[in-house]
């Protein structure tokens, strides 16, 4: 309980400042670092080059709700695409104690499913100012394309209907 309050505060501070959200659809994606919580370093979107990637990136604790209903729909589809969360958390003092945070992410989360979390401190900003942080409780969702650039873009949380417009901008 002690780190699910801890992680919710940080949360909190990390998204004070909200950016208007903006649409990126055809720009090519910020080169940003993360790290899954099996430890591994990405840089995306260098190492997701020549594949097609989904991106569900979340700037609010509260978005995993919105993030899980897009994976539920997506893997009812069977996509055949790789699908990585991206929690974003800015400032100093998250990145800070970012081992705690990445516990606390472990503890809640499957480690069958760990690979594929990828979290984003250092590099919050640019990702923040790519998509904007307005309404933090819906995801963003981003398809990238082989040369990692915004093939589509939704940040209005799940929608049915949408997810099929996703799944044909997979299918191209």
């Amino acid at each position: 309980m002690k780190n699910l309050f801890l992680f919710s505060f940080l949360f909190l501070i990390s998204c004070s400042t909200p950016i208007s959200n903006k649409n990126p659809l055809g720009n090519k994606f910020p080169s940003i670092k993360g790290s899954s919580l099996t430890q591994k370093q990405w840089r995306i979107p260098e190492d997701f080059k020549g594949q097609k990637t989904l991106l569900l990136i979340g700037y609010d604790m509260d978005a995993q709700f919105d993030i899980d209903r897009w994976i539920l729909g997506l893997i009812q589809l069977k996509i055949k695409v790789p699908i990585y969360e991206l929690p974003t958390i800015k400032g100093m003092v998250p990145r800070m104690i970012s081992s705690k945070i990445n516990q606390g992410m472990r503890n809640g989360i499957p480690q069958e499913d760990w690979g594929i979390v990828i979290t984003v401190y250092e590099d919050s900003e640019k990702l923040i100012s790519f998509t904007g942080n307005e309404l933090p409780l819906n995801a963003r969702v981003v398809l990238l394309s082989e040369k990692g650039e915004t093939l589509f873009f939704h940040d209005r949380g799940y929608s049915a209907q949408t997810l099929m417009t996703l799944v044909e901008k997979i299918k191209d």
